[in-house]
């Protein structure tokens, strides 16, 4: 009876290692990519760039994709969250922004920077976290 069963045994295992491996290769992925950034400007403007491999790349897209001549990079991320926060009344008044670890913390200090900008009904504009942020 176990000589039926061995070739299913085998088949099993190397089923298992190829799961195992497979798995092993993403948390690869998401370890080398975990890079981001913000970039803000006027009037609401952003561009946000996540799960790069490296800073300066991430950098590089956030910058690309803010629309406008004052556009900046305000943050940068290494598997965290960044939120930007804008006062929904006069979008080109008061903002924010915020990083850390997670995207609750994020999202508030983005909210406390433009309130402490002026704002009088801030909200989230945009965020991301990237990787294990």
């Amino acid at each position: 009876m176990t000589e039926t069963y061995a070739p299913m045994m085998r088949a099993l295992v190397a089923a298992a290692l190829a799961l195992a491996t497979a798995t092993l290769m993403l948390v690869a992925l998401n370890t080398a990519r975990a890079a981001g950034a913000l970039a803000i400007g006027s009037c609401g403007a952003f561009g946000e760039a996540y799960d790069f491999r490296t800073i300066d790349d991430a950098r590089h897209t956030a910058q690309t994709k803010c629309q406008g001549d004052t556009c900046r990079v305000v943050a940068t991320v290494k598997r965290g969250c960044a939120a930007f926060a804008v006062d929904f009344a006069n979008p080109c008044g008061a903002h924010g922004w915020g990083k850390g670890p997670r995207l609750g913390a994020s999202q508030n200090e983005a909210l406390r920077s433009c309130y402490r900008d002026g704002g009088k009904e801030c909200v989230i504009r945009t965020f991301f976290c990237d990787a294990k942020g």
